[in-house]
């Protein structure tokens, strides 16, 4: 079981350059995310998907579809892009989803070449969630330093959170912690 993942993330990775803009692998201390967009950031539209691997044989995807474009917030370069982002999971004894309604913004630092910080916050409520979840919120904030024209590297925070719709059910914590990774344009 464990080849035929590895197989199929492979192959994955090997066809992203046709049909991508760009690919985003991260890392947190308990999960290995890929995410995969496919038009840049110079299109009005911006679609991507991605998985996650957590630890404990937990499996979240996600589908984003967001309006985007350049905007400027005081003198600072910006795209900013408003949408939803779909996720659903998959744990041993329960799972669900959400489709949560929200947006992310880049803001460019002119004085250092490179340097960018991102943020990027959905929320579902219990109206727009299904199977065990009852609401789920996304958030992710990260800073990046293009290296190369075509790579860049970040740091930064990622937080994935549903309510089960059980009767006295804790708050689940489906992916959060300090992440690293890198980012490929092609």
């Amino acid at each position: 079981m464990k080849i035929t993942r590895i197989s199929a993330l492979a192959l994955a990775l090997a066809a992203a350059p046709v049909f991508a803009s760009d690919l985003d692998l991260s890392l947190t201390n308990d999960s290995v995310k890929g995410q995969v967009n496919f038009f840049g950031t110079q299109d009005e539209l911006q679609l991507g998907a991605g998985y996650t691997y957590h630890e404990g044989s937990r499996h979240i995807a996600n589908l984003d579809f967001h309006a985007q474009g350049r905007t400027a917030l005081g003198n600072l370069p910006t795209t900013a892009g408003i949408g939803m982002r779909g996720v659903a999971w998959d744990d041993d004894d329960v799972d669900g989803g959400a489709v949560g309604l929200g947006g992310f913004a880049t803001l460019n630092i002119p004085d250092v070449p490179g340097l960018s910080f991102t943020g990027s916050l959905h929320y579902a409520p219990s109206i727009l969630s299904f199977g065990d979840s009852d609401d789920m919120t996304s958030l992710e904030l990260r800073g990046s330093y293009r290296v190369i024209r075509n790579a860049e590297v970040f740091a930064g925070y990622r937080y994935l959170n549903t309510e089960l719709d059980m009767a006295g059910s804790p708050d689940v914590n489906l992916d959060e912690g300090i992440l690293a990774g890198i980012k490929i344009f092609f």
